[in-house]
């Protein structure tokens, strides 16, 4: 008989605890303990303890000096999604394993469904836990993507997973979804903390000792974390983070944390009946195309990640008619709007305490770039004054509280993405030193207190 045991597990962060606590000493959570049933047993006879055969390695393990270690350049698998090879730092890593958060129905499956598609003449396995094959069959006529290296696999049970897989040998994995997985190991039910650690280390012990590269997809909280204990975020290579406002269009794939490359990268999709395209010159799409001058709107150049952005910023002020202003944002910070409206009030004498607010970045976008505060101002100050901005210059910028313009970093690149959209000027800080001006077509202002752009802008 196998022995059997009760533990408490913090359904926030992971913690185990041999009793019940009311406050998890690891997170400071409230009342987020439950009860699960482990069984231990003497690890592991089943397929996925000896990987020693499956590419012809030994798998032999001992004590080695680090000068004996001889390292090789191994290649990456490039796929045929260039922003997915962005995020990822040039392709796929041989042997990593990914983790994939996102809402439902932002498009996960979508995406690695069709990764896997593209990836002509490599063996992949798609594991299905939540949909038939059926369904996947259908999303994939929908891609008209045919490839004959593609399998399907739909079963959550890890015992029956790594059996198929020691017959196939595929050299790619996706795992939809890490949550409705079970290790017949844990006796507690899938998607409970320990399952979902269990299942996770054996997908690591896999990739690791055959150095085959797995995806799995996972699940997110309603405050908007990846679900399951903290653990398993550490337990992977890579996090990515898909996000996006389902209403709209367009998709952002975020690293969170990347050993083979930069933390700072973003990847942007569109989603059509297609599946997912890359967007590779978003500027062009998030600024919307129009003839006629409006106010209320500044265009900012920004930077999300590596890449230089483009964006379109709104602003509509309104006579307010309840007693209390109205602040209301979308894709902005609404206390730094708040901080610039008090500036406005403070160093430029401008009534909007009487006024209701509302403030947009255009595309579903949400930017923390402190670089977008001039563009926010001058939108506001625009439909303020109900004077358009001119279509030809953008802004960029940081405004500090005693209304100076601070300095950016990065600023060629911004002015170069300008440049390149035909913008005529770009607004920046007089504080951005060594900027050669002669080297751009674009003409390059530089401004140092807010008080000079507004005149430069609604008096000249």
């Amino acid at each position: 008989m196998s022995k059997v045991k009760t533990s408490y597990f913090c359904q926030n962060c992971g913690y185990e605890s041999p009793k019940w606590l009311g406050k998890c000493p690891s997170c400071q959570q409230w009342n987020t303990f439950v009860e699960e049933l482990i069984q231990k047993e003497t690890k592991k006879t089943n397929a996925s303890a000896d990987w020693k055969e499956y590419n012809g390695e030994t798998g032999l393990k001992k004590t080695v000096s680090l000068q004996e270690v001889v390292t090789k350049d191994t290649p990456r698998i490039i796929t045929a999604d260039p922003e997915l090879n962005r995020v990822l730092g040039g392709g796929i890593v041989p042997g990593s394993i990914v983790l994939v958060a996102g809402e439902p129905g932002i498009g996960k499956s979508t995406l690695f469904l069709q990764m896997g598609l593209n990836l002509l003449g490599l063996t992949t396995l798609y594991i299905s836990g939540e949909e038939s094959a059926q369904q996947i069959k259908m999303r994939a006529d929908r891609l008209q993507i045919q490839n004959g290296d593609f399998f399907l696999l739909t079963e959550t049970s890890t015992q029956t997973i790594f059996a198929e897989i020691k017959k196939l040998k595929p050299e790619l994995i996706i795992v939809d979804s890490i949550q409705t997985l079970e290790s017949p190991f844990i006796e507690s039910s899938s998607g409970s903390v320990s399952q979902i650690r269990e299942c996770a280390a054996e997908f690591q012990q896999f990739a690791k000792e055959t150095n085959t590269p797995v995806f799995m997809i996972g699940h997110i909280t309603k405050e908007g974390s990846i679900a399951g204990p903290k653990v398993l975020e550490h337990m992977v290579d890579t996090v990515l983070q898909f996000e996006g406002d389902r209403h709209y269009a367009y998709r952002i794939l975020r690293t969170l944390k990347n050993r083979f490359g930069s933390t700072a990268e973003i990847g942007i999709y569109q989603m059509n009946e297609g599946g997912m395209t890359a967007v590779l010159n978003p500027s062009e799409i998030l600024i919307t195309q129009k003839e006629d001058s409006l106010s209320g709107i500044a265009i900012a150049a920004t930077l999300e990640g590596q890449r230089p952005l483009l964006i379109e910023v709104q602003a509509l002020v309104t006579q307010s008619v309840y007693g209390t202003p109205q602040r209301t944002v979308s894709g902005f910070d609404l206390r730094r709007m708040q901080l610039l409206l008090a500036v406005l009030e403070k160093r430029g004498g401008f009534h909007f305490g009487v006024k209701d607010v509302f403030l947009n970045i255009a595309g579903g976008l949400k930017v923390e770039d402190p670089s977008i505060d001039l563009a926010v101002l001058v939108a506001l100050l625009s439909s303020y004054e109900d004077q358009a901005v001119p279509h030809n210059i953008c802004f960029a910028g940081e405004v500090g509280l005693s209304g100076e313009i601070r300095a950016v970093n990065r600023i060629e690149q911004r002015i170069a993405e300008a440049e390149k959209l035909g913008f005529e000027k770009i607004i920046v800080s007089r504080y951005n030193k060594g900027i050669s001006k002669n080297k751009y077509a674009i003409e390059v202002v530089q401004m140092g207190q807010v008080a000079e752009v507004y005149q430069y802008l609604f008096q000249s």
